[in-house]
């Protein structure tokens, strides 16, 4: 028999059921990991709340709904909470002040939010694990991106998708011996949007079917664990999906961070605000990836070794645990809770 005590939550998340999103993999996401999320429900678990998606709590009493990312907001009289991490030019509900407001709490690290009286800053959170790195030597990849390929559908002033296209292209042009492509969907052309550029797309698409064109020659292929590359690279290109949101600094530099691999990082505005400009390379201070490039290979081993020591001093610094998993949980763990157990 189940405690009559015990309080359920409803974790409600894009494309989840049963309970997935607490799988030690996503098979609905891939590559996307569980770990924070594992480690929210054994939270909500330790102060005697169980979550779950909504499918697994039919029939029980619900204390409160927990919303990952903005979705139509439904009243039916259950305290409802949101986590809102998405860029706001790919979900526009995480950025709508008026949709914000109806929730009991929002945890968001969006700034123009953070007025409002309901809002609790979060940011991006990653797994923070420390382990010995490989030196400047010990690393036969120079420079890589491991990412998705995407891009807007509608023109964007800040896109940095284009950058990321633009950064590709100069490399295999100009050293292509100095670069590897990683990720989902780079054996296809770039996606494309109206009638012109996807028939367009669809031409060149066929040209890979039919003849075997690779439409991007420094892709190498899909990885299930980036660390993996990440060590074998001294550097690594890390451009947020856009520019100049501050702290929007997503799980991209991190990954790199923690592979010891030294970043290219270009994103949000304030992001040495967060971590030290030791840590990285600010793609801001060079014109383009030729400027970039020739920056790069005039670093020394001792040089690269700097990088690596600032890293590893912020990593393991109490600078870093506000974008760790566990801080992150603790502060939704404990609003919620608080917030439930007043209403009990």
């Amino acid at each position: 028999m189940e405690c009559e005590m015990k309080l359920y939550g409803n974790i409600i998340a894009e494309g989840h059921g049963n309970n997935s999103m607490f799988s030690l993999e996503d098979r609905t996401h891939r590559y996307n990991p569980t770990y924070t999320f594992r480690l929210l429900r054994q939270a909500f678990l330790d102060n005697g709340i169980e979550i779950n998606t909504p499918d697994v709590n039919q029939g029980r009493k619900i204390a409160f709904d927990l919303h990952v990312e903005g979705r139509p907001f439904v009243a039916d009289g259950i305290p409802k909470y949101l986590i809102a991490l998405e860029n706001p030019n790919i979900n526009r509900l995480n950025e709508d002040r008026e949709y914000c407001r109806r929730f009991t709490k929002v945890f968001a690290w969006d700034a123009r939010l953070l007025d409002l009286p309901n809002v609790r800053k979060i940011l991006v959170p990653n797994q923070l694990t420390f382990e010995p790195t490989p030196s400047f030597a010990e690393r036969d990849i120079f420079s890589c991106i491991i990412n998705a390929n995407k891009a807007f559908r509608e023109a964007l002033a800040s896109d940095l998708y284009l950058e990321r296209i633009n950064t590709i292209r100069w490399y295999e042009g100009n050293a292509p011996e100095k670069f590897e492509l990683y990720g989902m969907g780079w054996a296809k052309p770039s996606p494309a949007f109206g009638f012109w550029p996807k028939a367009k797309r669809r031409i060149a698409r066929l040209r890979s079917q039919l003849f075997g064109h690779k439409p991007f020659p420094s892709y190498r292929g899909e990885v299930h664990d980036k660390r993996e590359v990440l060590k074998r690279s001294r550097f690594s290109y890390c451009y947020e999906n856009t520019r100049d949101l501050s702290n929007y600094i997503t799980e991209k530099i991190f990954d790199s961070l923690l592979a010891g691999c030294v970043p290219i990082y270009w994103g949000a505005d304030n992001v040495t605000d967060y971590i030290p400009a030791g840590c990285f390379i600010d793609r801001r201070r060079f014109a383009d990836t030729a400027a970039v490039h020739e920056f790069l290979v005039s670093i020394s081993c001792e040089e690269y070794a700097r990088y690596q020591s600032d890293i590893a001093e912020f990593l393991r610094g109490d600078n870093s645990r506000m974008f760790s998993s566990e801080y992150f949980v603790s502060t939704i763990v404990e609003q919620v809770t608080r917030d439930v157990l007043e209403k009990k």
